[in-house]
């Protein structure tokens, strides 16, 4: 085992009329674990779709996960889904993506478009054979995984976009690796590299998707720990073990809150500089400390920063927004969301009276809440996530 994090992130467009999306993924692991990853794309389109693709991407996640062969999955999901009234067919394709040990990729592709790999953002012609398992032609493939390998995985909505609108034959799988390799850059997130192909699908489509569409994306990349302080302790005598513990720890060093500043700035002894620009008029001004690398106001940045994670596990269509902007909530949500694996949090109980107007644009009145939901949409994204009171 290495000390790379793998990293994940997908995202689905629903069929025009379709409150059901067809398409399904599932994860198990990741992180600094051993991943599976599997994307299912049900027959048609709806309901009947949305049960296909659930049943074999949970079963398949399931057993693969728990080191049961191929053989027998396929097998299983074969005798398992239910067959269409219509068709009379059980159909469901699908692709599953393993990461064992951090060192090897294993891919498994059923009749999806083929797995897109970058190796240093160039395309990556990995190694490709196939057998016939319960009369269904399997890909197979495994090779090693470096650092910043891309994996991207996507239905077959991906490839129709645009066909018979603002494209011929749709967008086909080259053109959809070269939109990729010109729209990379090192540091995207698994989420933000399935946003842009999605957003691009959903334009060729002219927001009026003709098929279910899902990308997603597997990341190989290095460890990234971020550490954020927000409120005093409970305790005034607790400052100091507070701070000691907070700057022993490697990594980016954020803090949050007017009164949270002074305390650091008296134990760094160094002063508070506050930034007069307001970037975005809902979120206070930013300020700078020597020695720690963003300082931010506190319950209102964070509340916005809850906006933004709570957004971004859903539809991401605030991205255009914290990927670009300067301000505060912006600014940690790209470091949280981006380039975070590992994220402490050191959460003083002390009470700020104003907190409690009810006047105030705050979602949650209590602190420390706030900050519990903000780490529970982080876990969702994958990061490990550890928070420590005072």
């Amino acid at each position: 085992m290495n000390d790379l994090w793998i990293e994940t992130g997908y995202i689905s467009l629903n069929k025009k009329g379709e409150s059901l999306c067809g398409d399904r993924v599932e994860t198990f692991g990741g992180g600094d674990e051993d991943l599976t990853l599997v994307l299912a794309d049900g027959l048609g389109s709806g309901v009947k779709a949305n049960i296909l693709s659930t049943l074999t991407s949970k079963i398949l996640c399931t057993m693969i996960a728990g080191g049961i062969p191929i053989e027998e999955c396929v097998s299983t999901i074969a005798s398992t889904l239910p067959v269409c009234s219509v068709r009379q067919v059980a159909y469901s394709t699908f692709t599953i993506i393993r990461i064992i040990d951090n060192k090897y990729a294993q891919i498994i592709q059923f009749d999806n478009p083929a797995t897109i790999v970058l190796r240093k953002g160039e395309i990556f012609d990995y190694p490709k054979t196939t057998r016939v398992i319960a009369d269904k032609t399997i890909w197979e493939s495994t090779f090693p995984v470096q650092v910043d390998d891309v994996l991207i995985a996507m239905s077959d909505g991906a490839e129709y976009a645009g066909v018979g609108q603002s494209l011929n034959f749709g967008w086909t799988r080259d053109n959809i690796a070269d939109y990729i390799v010109c729209n990379y850059l090192p540091d995207n997130s698994s989420k933000s590299t399935a946003a842009i192909i999605i957003d691009e699908c959903n334009r060729l489509y002219n927001e009026q998707p003709g098929d279910d569409t899902t990308v997603a994306v597997v990341r190989m990349r290095n460890r990234h720990p971020v550490n954020l302080v927000v409120g005093p302790p409970e305790c005034k005598d607790e400052d100091t073990r507070m701070m000691n513990l907070f700057f022993a720890k490697d990594g980016t060093k954020i803090v949050c809150g007017g009164t949270t500043s002074n305390v650091v700035s008296r134990y760094l002894r160094k002063p508070i500089d506050v930034a007069l620009s307001y970037p975005d008029p809902e979120v206070p001004p930013i300020s700078q400390i020597a020695g720690v690398d963003l300082v931010t106001e506190g319950v209102i940045t964070l509340s916005k920063v809850l906006m933004y994670a709570e957004d971004f596990l859903d539809s991401a269509r605030l991205a255009p927004i914290w990927t670009t902007q300067k301000d505060g909530a912006s600014l940690i949500a790209r470091e949280l969301f981006e380039n975070a694996t590992d994220i402490n949090f050191f959460v003083g109980r002390a009470i700020n009276p104003a907190h409690q107007n009810p006047n105030l644009p705050i979602t949650f009145a209590i602190k420390q809440q706030l900050v519990q939901n903000i780490a529970d949409c982080l876990k969702k994204m994958g990061k490990y996530i550890r928070l420590s009171y005072f």
